[in-house]
């Protein structure tokens, strides 16, 4: 049983603008920290930002009108905590305390997976999929369910009938949606908004590409300012995830659709 979200749902919205303001950060400072909590809705994107790169008011605002809409947008920035920058200052020492939890993706994640991006490039709106075994529940925004039969003829469809979605029917919050982005994975830490020196971000893409590539469960912890993890000096974990992010085309385009691709 897995449940997979669309990059236009209002909380994929809200991962999207926290990774972009990641980005955005990591293009005027080489090892940025940055913390981006996102919450966007009826018309209004409030942001916080921690962080040690100061941003643009106005690239903070074509960033989110770029993803969401022409919203209000309420940007309040303010300084890393200095125990926080004291712990990164003279080498990488992991950023946070954390359990974290690799599982190799099943076949039945990766089809859900696979059903939703052909769906979102036919119609690029606000959307959730379910598959439970052979039973495929589809709703999505902004599509004739007459058209969606079509091409999934023995799926549950728009239960309610056709819908408009989008944050003047939803809000969004940052990494509201992890089942989404990381399936058995999921544990307490989130992905989006934040720098690789924070373990959720790098111990979890490290802990997720190891279970993939051995094809067992992985489980990890860390205290902040361990300099090894899993056996490996953290910097070593921050470089894989920094690879991976890279590969994939940045934090925001990670926030679309997660770890589960």
């Amino acid at each position: 049983m897995f449940e997979k979200v669309n990059p236009c749902h209002p909380d994929k919205l809200a991962d999207r603008i926290a990774g972009a303001l990641v980005d955005l950060a990591c293009a005027k400072s080489e090892n940025p920290k940055i913390a981006v909590e996102v919450l966007i809705g009826h018309g209004v994107c409030h942001i916080i930002a921690e962080t040690s790169t100061a941003l643009d008011m106005a690239e903070v605002k074509a960033a989110v009108r770029r993803i969401a809409g022409r919203l209000k947008v309420d940007y309040k920035e303010v300084a890393q905590d200095i125990h926080l920058a004291v712990n990164q200052a003279d080498k990488v020492r992991c950023g946070d305390n954390g359990i974290f939890k690799g599982v190799p993706v099943t076949e039945e994640q990766m089809k859900l997976a696979d059903i939703a991006r052909t769906i979102f490039a036919k119609y690029p709106s606000d959307g959730k999929y379910i598959l439970d075994g052979k039973r495929l529940i589809i709703c999505q925004s902004n599509a004739p369910t007459s058209a969606l039969e079509e091409l999934y003829p023995d799926a549950v469809i728009n239960p309610l009938g056709d819908w408009t979605g989008g944050t003047d029917v939803d809000t969004g919050a940052t990494n509201r949606k992890l089942g989404s982005d990381m399936a058995d994975s999921v544990t307490g830490g989130g992905l989006h908004g934040k720098d690789l020196s924070k373990a959720d971000v790098s111990v979890n893409i490290y802990a997720w590409l190891k279970a993939q590539a051995q094809k067992t469960p992985v489980e990890l912890s860390c205290a902040i300012g361990d300099e090894y993890v899993d056996g490996r000096p953290y910097a070593e974990i921050v470089s894989i995830a920094r690879e991976y992010i890279a590969r994939i085309g940045g934090f925001e385009k990670f926030a679309e659709w997660g770890l589960v691709r």
